[in-house]
């Protein structure tokens, strides 16, 4: 029977495990759980869409099924890492009883007082959509699931004063881990990689060639994601991945090139070149342009007379 489709806020790690018919967890800021397969619940019987007041991380071991992320789909392989930040919208898969995974929640609540509380939110993976999921290879998914049973050992073990130091060491290593492994994906994913590089600069190209900024203003970054359907952070990790320079730097990037023809190219004032790029005001524009190319735009055209 075919669920009926709602979006459903838990604020605590109890209410989740209640509306799949779990046990209270052990720890309330932090739970371990297995599904599909074999394992201690189906994850149909979860809510169809969900937003979390804290952290998810889901590690997918065994077979395939589709995982909805808000209103579109993700076919995955066995062997994939997903993460969300508190506030993003999860959606449970179609075909749950075919996907077996470990399932780790925690509230932000629980890493206060530990330098991984700021860190945390370094990591941008927690913003990416879920076709953006770290893809493992065997070795890898072996390393991150002994990593996740060293957690569920000491959650499921007696809770003491070491308990949290011990979890919290674990999770920042298996941070670490993801870390990496993204980062080796980028380099073997460079052809498709690429080719979000070549889209990215048609559409910055498009988009000051048909002077959108005299509308819109400055492109942003979450405009060309979303051009490209693709999350923000995963771009700009892709472009830095290729070029060293992140999305809103490499924004900056060609919107400076743009002023440099105008200024070589045309006898519009600076003030005017300002507006036509996007600019409430003129000061902000040479602030950038000097900062990117050690000039001020008049200095600029000055060297071309």
């Amino acid at each position: 029977m075919k669920k009926e489709k709602k979006l459903i806020r838990f604020r605590s790690i109890s209410e989740i495990h209640d509306a799949c018919g779990l046990a209270k967890p052990k720890h309330p800021l932090i739970s371990m759980t297995h599904c599909g397969g074999n394992t201690n619940f189906d994850l149909s019987n979860g809510p169809v869409y969900d937003v979390l007041d804290f952290y998810k991380i889901l590690l997918i071991t065994d077979r395939q099924g589709k995982m909805k992320y808000g209103q579109s789909h993700y076919d995955f392989n066995e062997g994939s890492l997903m993460f969300l930040a508190p506030n993003q919208v999860m959606g449970s898969t179609q075909d749950d009883q075919l996907a077996s995974a470990r399932v780790l929640l925690f509230h932000p609540d629980f890493l206060l007082g530990f330098p991984l509380s700021n860190k945390i939110k370094q990591y941008q993976y927690f913003s990416y959509s879920v076709n953006e999921a770290l893809h493992l290879s065997d070795q890898e998914r072996e390393v991150l699931l002994s990593l996740f049973k060293i957690i569920e050992e000491e959650l499921n073990s007696r809770i003491d004063e070491f308990s949290q130091e011990v979890v919290i060491a674990q999770l920042e290593l298996l941070l670490h881990y993801a870390n990496r492994y993204y980062k080796r994906q980028f380099i073997t994913r460079k052809v498709v990689n690429k080719d979000i590089l070549q889209k990215t600069e048609a559409i910055l190209d498009d988009y000051f060639n048909d002077q959108k900024t005299l509308l819109s203003g400055i492109p942003t970054v979450h405009y060309v994601a979303e051009k490209l359907n693709i999350s923000a952070g995963y771009l700009s990790d892709t472009l830095r991945s290729l070029i060293g320079q992140n999305a809103k730097q490499y924004i900056h990037y060609k919107l400076i090139e743009k002023a440099k023809e105008k200024l070589s190219t045309s006898e519009l004032s600076v003030s005017e070149i300002a507006y036509e790029l996007g600019f409430e005001h003129s000061q902000s524009f040479n602030k950038l342009f000097k900062q990117k190319t050690k000039q001020s735009p008049l200095e600029f055209r000055a060297s071309f007379n």
